[in-house]
């Protein structure tokens, strides 16, 4: 009853409160007690008019910093029929201002032979059969106790009509014997007998130190009660220290320095009376009032210490941590092979690695390992309790975040555009991005294929909105490009737009895209799709670590732009016609390169650059968000008329690989600007991010592996990326090179890729190179060309 004494004494202070109970009904030892279930139910009505959020068949698994704590609640494990759309289990994350623990105290048993026979269980346990199920659990009962709790579950049976037996460890005299139980002092339990369950109990006495037979007792069920050891875990999560009370024969937790605090049986007390008041207690002293926390204890006797009962040189199997079938022989055994730790211990018999985590035998363990040292049960010491307190499923962790909502998802402001005109969808790193446009009866295959062919002879639009934006501004902004950059951007015109590549530190490229010049100190940077949020934290602190002298400041503006490329022979044609001024796309108006505020036939402005990841005449035109559907339906339009298409992340990237443009598939962290082919735009004039460790010698080395083009030799074969490159008789190993993407080309009629070989192309001048796959496919020979394929000389992006 602590928790909700506590709770509701914070409660009607005016406190938001949460009271997770693990158990499916409220009231602790309470419910196992059938006079006090009025008691029990008027504090629950009371704790519910105060406003407490009770969260039942919810376990709080673990405490972490900053008064956080993890929660899991059973949502539907206990129905037969839940409903499709709830969850078996939620968890939950839950911050708060102060912690009270009130998570009782375990009984524990005794090792002695048979101990884990059918039949013998806690003394706790089979009073909740009686009184909170209704199961009498046996007819004949022994009880074998150290301390008084068990003279309560005597009672109960003896008053269901079992004949019951208490043997009490303990000499003196205790608590008052119940009506019709017959108690004997001094003896406790030897060896359980039977088979399929248990039959009988041998008893011992003590004699000196040891133990010695004293008869036999006809039972059917044997309830033990080693003693009680107070739920600490949670605290532990905390950095508390448990200390061992040798009044309690069990360890309580220490001092706090969080707001954390043990009430009840968990801070070692057992009157009903006494755990209200330490509920109380803990209350008040969360909100930072004055009250006097009860004492540990409250039995009329107190306890017998006992561990295990053997004879001596007897072989039969005590058990101690019953899930991992560790006995007190083994115990014993480590301590002759050495393993005196306690962290030793646990790792040589798995004593307390099991799910219970030693909650049934550790102090049993620790017990029978300080008395063969020779030591107190704290000179032992003890193993740290850590997160999580009981199992938990990894579904449960992962919750709704599972096959399409494993991570974030964004969309681009033409999302629901493209899937009405037939996208189908892929991931692009966060974002989802149309992969191809099939028509009806088309593969994947064959529609971009048709949507690479068709940008060649006509024309094609692409949703290019993921693409990452980052506003550079300020009057510094020129010089911090320039440093950024391997290439010179302090002297690029306002109007003109520069491909760029930035490396990290140790020289190899981070990543790549175009930067337009708005304006003398208005920048707007593009990167990757999948690079943008890795490039705008690496600028952000470059500026506040490295150059917090340069006056610039960075804004994302990815979600701010709906973008599109327009590619191909006609693309001038269609954009025009969808212009207020068509000549504003001119080659003297918007010569490559070139970019322009622009404004279109239905009024929407926005801005234009002339640039082309395809290698054709393209475009790019990007217009805010909420305007990027009637911009598509106007482009679209004409599109249509010019017997262009729609095309998706596919065709662009076969588009790409013919014209040898490089992405993340190329730029993958391990290569370096010269290794990517573009060593020319490293500038020897100026500074810049990672200049100087890109001439370590081993990144200048002539035999690294250059970017290429790779053709399969029979032109009807097709080959794997992933693929390694090998000569044909040194098939094995790591190859000297690997393939990074494939596509089948329309223009050049068979499949081509891009990869990487050492040397590059020129090293391999008519030489036979084998693309290997063992586990997807069969060898295939190729050959290594020039990674500009398609057009080489770029004179269709010039027209």
């Amino acid at each position: 009853p602590a928790g909700l004494r506590a709770a509701l004494t914070a409660a009607e202070a005016g406190r938001d409160v949460i009271l997770a109970e693990q158990d499916f009904e409220l009231g602790g030892d309470l419910l196992n007690d059938p006079a006090a279930e009025s008691q029990r139910l008027a504090l629950i009505q009371a704790v519910e008019h105060a406003g407490v959020r009770i969260m039942s068949r919810t376990t709080v698994f673990g405490l972490y910093d900053n008064g956080t704590a993890g929660l899991v609640e059973r949502v539907t494990d206990h129905l037969p029929a839940p409903e499709p759309y709830q969850p078996r289990q939620r968890f939950w994350t839950v911050r708060t201002g102060a912690t009270v623990l009130a998570t009782g105290a375990m009984e524990r048993s005794v090792a002695f032979a048979g101990n884990d026979r059918p039949g013998v269980m806690t003394a706790a346990a089979g009073r909740a059969y009686l009184n909170r199920y209704g199961i009498l659990p046996g007819q004949r009962v022994v009880i074998a106790t150290t301390n008084d709790s068990a003279y309560q579950t005597a009672a109960d049976l003896a008053a269901a009509g079992a004949e019951v037996v208490l043997a009490d460890a303990r000499r003196q005299p205790g608590c008052e014997v119940p009506s019709g139980v017959t108690l004997h002092r001094g003896l406790a339990p030897l060896d359980a007998k039977g088979g399929s369950g248990i039959k009988a109990l041998q008893l011992a006495r003590r004699s000196g130190s040891g133990w010695q037979a004293a008869g036999t007792e006809a039972c059917d069920l044997l309830l033990v009660s080693g003693g009680w050891s107070p739920v600490v875990n949670l605290a532990s999560h905390r950095g508390v220290k448990p200390e061992w009370d040798a009044g309690q024969a069990c360890f309580l937790a220490g001092g706090c320095e969080e707001p954390v605090f043990m009430v009840g049986a968990a801070a070692g007390i057992w009157a009903h009376d006494a755990c209200e008041a330490s509920g109380e207690a803990a209350a008040k002293h969360a909100m930072g009032q004055e009250a006097m926390q009860p004492a540990p204890g409250g039995w009329d006797s107190p306890i017998e210490p006992l561990y295990e009962v053997r004879l001596p040189g007897s072989k039969a199997k005590a058990f101690v941590d019953p899930q991992h079938d560790v006995t007190g022989d083994d115990v014993r055994l480590a301590h002759q092979e050495g393993f005196v730790s306690v962290e030793h211990l646990k790792r040589y018999t798995t004593l307390g690695m099991a799910t219970d985590q030693g909650k049934m035998g550790n102090i049993i363990g620790l017990a029978l390992m300080a008395e063969a040292l020779g030591k107190e049960i704290p000179a032992v010491g003890t193993t740290r309790f850590r997160p999580p307190y009981t199992p938990v499923a990894i579904g449960a962790l992962a919750g709704r975040n599972v096959h399409g909502h494993f991570k974030p998802l964004r969309r681009t402001p033409l999302h629901d555009w493209n899937l009405r005109h037939g996208a189908t969808m892929t991931d692009a790193g966060l974002w989802h991005r149309p992969w191809y446009f099939a028509k009806d009866g088309e593969t994947i295959a064959e529609a971009y294929v048709r949507e690479a062919a068709t940008v060649r002879e006509t024309l094609g639009v692409c949703d290019v909105s993921s693409l990452g934006k980052i506003a550079v501004q300020g009057p510094d902004a020129a010089e911090f490009l320039n440093r950024v950059y391997t290439n010179g951007f302090a002297k690029l015109a306002v109007g003109k737009a520069r491909y760029g590549i930035m490396l990290r530190d140790d020289g190899m490229v981070m990543d790549d895209g175009t930067t337009w010049r708005l304006a003398e100190d208005d920048f707007l940077m593009t990167t990757t799709t999948t690079g943008a949020g890795k490039v705008m934290v690496w600028l952000e602190e470059l500026l506040q670590t490295r150059w917090p002298e340069l006056r610039v400041h960075l804004t994302s503006v990815s979600d701010q732009w709906a973008g599109v490329s327009i590619a191909g022979p006609m693309s001038r044609e269609a954009l025009a016609a969808c212009l207020a001024d068509p000549g504003a796309v001119s080659n003297e108006a918007l010569p490559f390169m070139g970019v322009a505020p622009v404004a279109l036939a239905n009024g929407i402005q926005g801005l234009i650059a002339r640039i082309s990841f395809s290698g054709e005449l393209a475009f790019e035109l990007y217009v805010p968000a909420d305007h990027g559907e009637p911009m598509m339906d106007l482009l679209w339009a004409e599109t249509k008329r010019l017997g262009g298409c729609l095309y998706g992340l596919e065709a662009l990237g076969t588009l790409r690989i013919e014209k040898g443009h490089v992405t993340a598939a190329e730029l993958d962290g391990r290569v370096t600007i010269h290794d990517a082919g573009l060593g020319k735009m490293a500038s020897a004039k100026k500074a810049f991010i990672g200049k100087a460790l890109q001439g370590r010698p081993e990144l200048t080395r002539e035999d690294r592996p250059r970017l290429v083009g790779v053709f399969p030799k029979d032109r009807s074969q097709a080959f794997n990326g992933g693929a390694l490159l090998c000569k044909p008789d040194e098939i094995s190993g790591f190859g000297e090179g690997w393939v990074t993407a494939v596509t089948h080309s329309p223009a050049l009629g068979h499949w081509i890729g891009l990869g990487y070989i050492a040397g590059g192309h020129e090293a391999w001048p008519g030489q036979a190179v084998t693309a290997v796959d063992p586990v997807r496919g069969t060898p295939v020979e190729v050959e290594i060309v020039s990674p500009h394929m398609f057009d080489p000389e770029g004179e269709r992006m010039h027209v």
